[in-house]
C-alpha cells in the first residue's frame, strides 16, 4: 500500500529524526537518492547538460547537493537562482567544487532539468520569479520535481496558477497527498520515493496495490450460495436512459454478484433480460441496493425506499438529487455516495469549478456532510471514510473511462461488492481499482461495456489468476 502524509506531519517526522543526526544528514540522503534517479533517467551521465532551477530553501539545497553529484561523474551542470542572494551555500559551494557554475539565465537546451524552485511548505501561486523560471524550461529535456513540483500544494494537489509539469517526481521520506491527488497528480509525473529514515503513524491518504487489493476480493467457497454471495438490488433506467440500468446490472453481475434484482420500468427490464436473462426482476430479498444510474426525475420514491431498509446503499447519479444530509446521517447500515464533480459540487453548494480544484477537500466534505462514504469520481477517483480515517485514492484511473454509462458500470460493481459484505470504504476502493485496472486492460478508445466485459479479466489478474 502506497501512503501519503501531510506536510506538518512529515515537518515533525523531520524535526525528530534530526535531533538525532548529524547536522546535514537528511539532505544528503536526499539528495543521494535524488541524484541516483536523476542517472538513471539519463542515457550517459557524462557530458549530459542538467540545468538545476532553485529556489531559496532546504528544497534548493536537496537540488545543488544532487547537481554536485552529478557534476562529479562528468555532466555540465547550471545553477539558476531564483533569488540569487538566498542560495543554500553548503549547497552552492558544493557544486562549484565539482565544477557546476551558478548562471543569471536558463539555457536553451538541455537533457536534465531539476525543479528545485519549491518545495512542500509552498502555497498558493507560483511567485513571478519562479514562473519565469519555470516558463522557460528547455523543451525536449527531462523534468524532475525534487520533492513535489513546483506550484502544486503539497497538501490536497490544488494548482492556483502557473505549474511545472514533471517527466518524474522524486519525494522525500514519504509521499505527500498532492503527488496522488488531481490536479497535482498528473503533473507529478511517474513518482519515486526516496527513503531517508523518517517514521510516521496512521496516514492521511493511501492507495491500494494489486496485493492489497487481492486481500479484499470476496471468494466463494464450496458452502457458497447466491444468497451467501450476495444478491444486490439495482434501482435504475428510465424510458429517457434505459441503458444505465443494462450497464449496472452488467457491472454486477461481472463484478461477482450471487443474483441482481433490477427494480424498474417493464420496458427496462425487458431490456435488462434480453441482455442478462439471469437477471431477476421486482422487489425481494437482497443485501444491498444500487439506486439512481439514469432514472431521471422517475425515481425518488424508489430511492427514499432503498435508503429506508436496514442493508447498505450505493447512491448514484440521478438519485444523489435532494438528498437530505440528516436522513442519511441518522441511518444505521452505510451508505456509498458515487458523485462526479458536478454532483458533488450540487451537494456540497459549491461551484464545479471549485470541487475540482480541490478534489480533497470536497471529498471529506462530503463525507462529513452527508455521514456517508464518498466516492468521488476523476481521474484519480478518491474515496472518504464516512468517519476517521485516511482517503483512499485509485491508482488505476486512466482518462479513456471518461465515457457514457462507465459510471454505471461502476455503480453496479461497487454495489456487488456492498452485497458481498464488503465494508463501503473497501467496496468503492476495490471497485474504483478494478474499473481502471479493466479499462486499461481494454486500451485506448472504449465503451462502458467493454469495461463490464473485462472485469472478470481484472478480477483475475488481481487474484493471481
Amino acid at each position: 500500500m502506497r501512503t501519503a502524509y501531510s506536510v506538518e506531519t512529515v515537518r515533525a517526522a523531520e524535526r525528530e529524526l534530526m535531533a538525532r543526526l548529524p547536522e546535514g544528514t537528511l539532505m544528503g540522503r536526499a539528495a543521494a537518492g535524488l541524484a541516483a534517479v536523476c542517472v538513471r533517467l539519463l542515457p550517459r551521465v557524462y557530458g549530459a547538460r542538467v540545468v538545476l532551477l532553485v529556489g531559496p530553501g532546504d528544497n534548493g539545497g536537496d537540488t545543488l547537493y544532487a547537481g554536485a553529484k552529478l557534476a562529479r561523474r562528468g555532466a555540465g551542470v547550471t545553477a539558476v537562482a531564483m533569488d540569487p542572494d538566498r542560495v543554500h551555500a553548503g549547497g552552492l559551494a558544493a557544486l562549484r567544487a565539482a565544477g557546476g557554475r551558478l548562471d543569471g539565465a536558463v539555457p536553451e537546451r538541455a537533457d536534465l532539468v531539476l525543479d528545485g524552485l519549491v518545495g512542500i511548505g509552498g502555497r498558493g501561486a507560483l511567485r513571478p520569479a519562479a514562473a519565469a523560471l519555470a516558463a522557460r524550461i528547455p523543451a525536449g529535456a527531462v523534468v524532475v520535481a525534487v520533492d513535489l513540483p513546483s506550484g502544486v500544494d503539497a497538501d490536497t494537489g490544488e494548482v492556483a496558477g502557473a505549474a511545472v509539469t514533471a517527466d518524474v517526481t522524486v519525494t522525500f521520506g514519504a509521499y505527500k497527498p498532492g503527488l496522488l491527488t488531481d490536479p497535482g497528480a498528473s503533473r507529478a509525473g511517474a513518482s519515486h520515493l526516496v527513503d531517508i529514515g523518517l517514521s510516521f503513524g496512521p496516514p492521511e491518504m493511501e492507495a491500494l496495490q494489486h496485493a492489497d487489493v487481492a486481500g479484499l476480493l470476496p471468494e466463494p467457497t464450496a458452502s457458497s450460495d447466491k444468497y451467501r454471495r450476495g444478491v444486490l438490488g439495482i434501482v435504475a433506467g428510465s424510458a429517457r436512459y434505459p441503458g444505465a440500468a443494462v450497464l449496472a446490472v452488467a457491472g454486477a453481475l461481472r463484478g461477482g454478484a450471487g443474483a441482481v434484482r433490477y427494480v424498474g420500468p417493464p420496458a427496462v427490464a425487458e431490456a435488462v433480460l434480453a441482455r442478462y436473462p439471469e437477471t431477476l426482476i421486482g422487489h425481494g430479498r437482497v443485501q444491498a441496493w444500487v439506486v439512481g444510474p439514469g432514472l431521471g426525475d422517475e425515481g425518488g420514491p424508489e430511492v427514499r425506499e432503498a435508503l429506508s431498509q436496514p442493508v447498505p446503499v450505493l447512491v448514484d447519479a440521478d438519485g444523489l438529487r435532494g438528498l437530505d444530509p440528516g436522513e442519511l446521517r441518522a441511518r444505521a447500515a452505510p451508505t456509498l455516495l458515487t458523485p462526479h464533480a458536478g454532483e458533488a459540487a450540487a451537494l456540497l453548494g459549491l461551484a464545479r469549478e471549485t470541487v475540482e480544484a480541490g478534489r480533497l477537500e470536497a471529498v471529506r466534505g462530503l463525507a462529513e456532510r452527508y455521514g456517508a462514504v464518498a466516492l468521488l469520481k476523476g481521474s484519480t477517483t478518491l474515496i472518504a471514510p464516512a468517519g476517521p480515517g485516511p482517503v483512499r485514492v485509485n491508482p488505476t484511473g486512466t482518462p479513456w473511462l471518461a465515457t457514457a454509462g462507465s459510471g454505471d458500470v461502476l455503480s453496479g460493481l461497487a454495489g456487488s461488492l456492498l452485497a458481498a459484505g464488503l465494508p463501503a470504504v473497501d467496496a468503492g476502493s476495490v471497485a474504483a481499482y478494478l474499473h481502471g485496472l479493466a479499462a486499461r486492460l481494454t486500451g485506448g478508445p472504449l465503451l462502458a461495456h467493454q469495461v463490464a466485459e473485462a472485469l472478470p479479466r481484472a478480477w483475475r489478474d488481481v487474484a493471481g489468476r
